[in-house]
C-alpha cells in the first residue's frame, strides 16, 4: 500500500505559522488546516530560524528587469548617437 505525501507551498507554511502565532493555539490551527501538530511546530522552528521566510526574488527581479530595460535604452541611445556622428561626418565633408 502506497501513501500519498502532501506537499505544501512556502506561502501556506508561512500563513499557517502566522495564524498560529496570532491565535496562540497551534494545536487548534493545525486541526483546522488539516495538518499534524508536529508539522506546524517544525514549520514554526524553521520560520524562527529564518529558513522559511518568503523569498525576495520578486524585488530582485523587478530591479533586474529595470536594469535590463535601462541597458537596452542606453544601447539604443548609443546607436543613435553613432549614426548621427556618421551622418554629420558625411554631410560636412567638402567635395573637391
Amino acid at each position: 500500500m502506497t501513501t500519498i505525501r502532501k506537499t505544501y507551498t512556502r506561502d501556506f507554511k508561512i500563513k499557517a505559522v502566522e495564524l498560529s502565532k496570532q491565535r496562540g493555539n497551534a494545536a487548534a490551527v493545525a486541526k483546522e488546516l488539516g495538518i499534524r501538530e508536529q508539522m506546524l511546530y517544525k514549520w514554526k522552528v524553521l520560520y524562527e530560524q529564518g529558513k522559511l521566510m518568503p523569498e525576495k526574488v520578486s524585488e530582485k527581479s523587478k530591479e533586474e528587469l529595470e536594469i535590463a530595460r535601462l541597458r537596452k535604452a542606453l544601447k539604443e541611445a548609443e546607436l543613435e548617437r553613432d549614426i548621427l556622428k556618421k551622418a554629420v561626418g558625411i554631410f560636412t565633408k567638402s567635395e573637391p
